[in-house]
């Protein structure tokens, strides 16, 4: 366990890096609510907008379900991009968005396991059953289904495989996806899944290995974002710049799907 102590400080380095980049550049920064699996991805997204448009924003990550809920309860967010765009028709319901917003990618789970680990990542997840027949599997971590998107996917390729009850207590919950990719990343668990875009980034790809799963064993993750009532005039001018092409291209490279391009 002690091994592992320096791949989880680099992977929190790695997070921890990304967060203040785009919001020290102005007094009075916009704030944007996003799912923590954009972790990477609208971070390089913000400070190419900062560096085109001289525009700064300010990111907060965490699970779309809890900031559906901070929003309703009237948190001062400008746009919302939620990992489930069913989040951003409740707040369309309820009168606190402009309209119904837009579909900007959907994501992708992978089983990702830790060098060292036992497990062996595959996309039928037949290793997995394995390890937990054997007795290999002692922690295995996901994203809180309640409220996680990336949780409710993971919970539905589990099943799929006939596994949800079979690991389900020997499941570590993460907050969000970037906390269950710590989990799985670190050694605290023999592996996790979580999205597609934290683990091909080269801080989190470089801590193990990881099998892309079948998107038909989950529901597609078709994630939307949209501009919230009162959102000011640098927040709409960054909900169009990631309508364009330098956003959608680095979207793609995150492994999002885009729409206009697949179903």
């Amino acid at each position: 366990m002690a091994a592992a102590i320096p791949a989880c400080a680099a992977l929190l380095a790695a997070f921890a890096a990304v967060l203040p980049t785009a919001a020290a550049r102005a007094v009075e920064p916009t704030d944007i609510a996003a799912a923590s699996d954009l972790t990477f991805v609208l971070t390089e997204v913000a400070d190419l907008f900062a560096a085109e448009t001289g525009n700064a924003v300010r990111l907060s990550f965490g699970s779309s379900g809890n900031f559906r809920r901070q929003i309703a309860q009237g948190a001062p967010f400008d746009l919302f991009l939620s990992a489930d765009e069913s989040y951003v028709a409740d707040l369309f319901r309820d009168g606190l968005t402009l309209d119904d917003g837009v579909l900007y990618g959907i994501g992708r789970i992978v089983l990702f396991a830790p060098h060292g680990s036992t497990l062996r990542p595959d996309p039928e997840l037949e290793d997995l059953a394995a390890a937990a027949a054997d007795g290999r599997l002692k922690a295995f971590a996901i994203a809180n289904p309640a409220h996680a998107p990336y949780g409710r996917a993971a919970r539905q390729a589990l099943t799929k495989a006939g596994l949800w009850n079979t690991i389900g207590d020997r499941l570590v919950l993460g907050e969000n996806a970037t906390q269950t990719a710590q989990f799985a990343t670190s050694g605290s668990a023999q592996g996790g899944i979580i999205p597609l875009s934290l683990a091909t980034v080269p801080a989190v790809s470089a801590l193990g290995t990881f099998a892309l799963l079948p998107e038909t064993w989950h529901d597609p993750l078709r994630q939307r974002m949209v501009l919230l009532r009162g959102a000011d005039e640098v927040a709409r001018r960054f909900y169009a710049f990631l309508q364009g092409g330098a956003a959608r291209s680095i979207l793609r490279r995150y492994g999002f799907a885009l729409p206009g391009e697949t179903s």
